[in-house]
């Protein structure tokens, strides 16, 4: 069950339909607890990703009950500025909840609309969330939170853009940007104020679906790493029991 590199590039070929992932089905039912992988998380392209980060658990032990990724097992998770929150992959053992994934992309050929709102729904879901924490909402140990991104690697993704003139100056950092470029700042400035723990950025294309990392940070070896690390160290309080 040990996670590897190629069953990640398997798994971003299949959210592009690109290629069937070469897995026993019998071991992803038994993963996810919710039929055959086709009808995980209703048949959704990001199915593959949600049944690829679930095998992380099951490898440490955690039984298939713990595990969530479809609507009907429960996805819903504790907020403080709002009741609740559906997240895309949760894992609660023991009222400890052992992480919580947004899974997430963007494709064109509009990027900049679409890129705001995932912006603002990446931080929403992790400040609601934190602070529901800090109200004592979340048991046990802290909240572990992980951040898939996956854009679409085509021109308008790569071409630089301009700011707005607006009535106060952007960062300069964002000057001669592109959204690929974007993303991957945002993604670091996440990393860095600590609103999740692990973040993978990585655009790819139906086309040519090998995973392109842009940053290093954001790379699949430092997420599987984050993971791992989690793992350990809730083994270590006996977690599972």
């Amino acid at each position: 069950m040990t996670v590897t590199r190629q069953d990640f590039e398997d798994a971003i070929a299949a959210y592009w339909g690109a290629k069937e992932l070469q897995r026993d089905q019998s071991t992803i039912k038994a993963a996810v607890g919710a039929g055959t992988a086709g009808s995980v998380r209703g048949g959704k392209h990001f199915d593959v990703i949600a049944v690829l980060l679930s095998k992380f658990f099951l490898d440490a032990g955690y039984p298939p009950e713990s595990i969530r990724v479809s609507k009907s097992q429960g996805l819903e998770l504790p907020g403080y500025y709002r009741p609740q929150k559906q997240w895309d992959l949760v894992v609660v053992h023991e009222k400890v909840l052992v992480a919580a994934f947004e899974l997430k992309a963007l494709g064109g050929p509009s990027y900049g609309n679409n890129y705001n709102n995932r912006v603002e729904e990446a931080l929403g879901s992790a400040i609601d969330l934190r602070r529901a924490a800090l109200a004592e909402l979340y048991p046990k140990e802290k909240p572990w939170l992980g951040y898939f991104f996956i854009m679409q690697d085509d021109e308008g993704s790569r071409r630089p853009v301009k700011t707005a003139k607006g009535a106060l100056p952007a960062d300069s950092i964002w000057q001669g940007t592109s959204y690929q470029n974007r993303f991957g700042i945002f993604c670091e400035r996440l990393m860095a104020e600590q609103l999740y723990d692990a973040a993978c950025y990585v655009t790819s294309s139906a086309e040519n679906p090998k995973p392109i990392e842009l940053v290093e940070s954001l790379d699949w070896r430092h997420f599987s790493a984050a993971i791992n690390a989690r793992l350990t160290y809730l083994k270590d309080l006996g977690i599972p029991g």
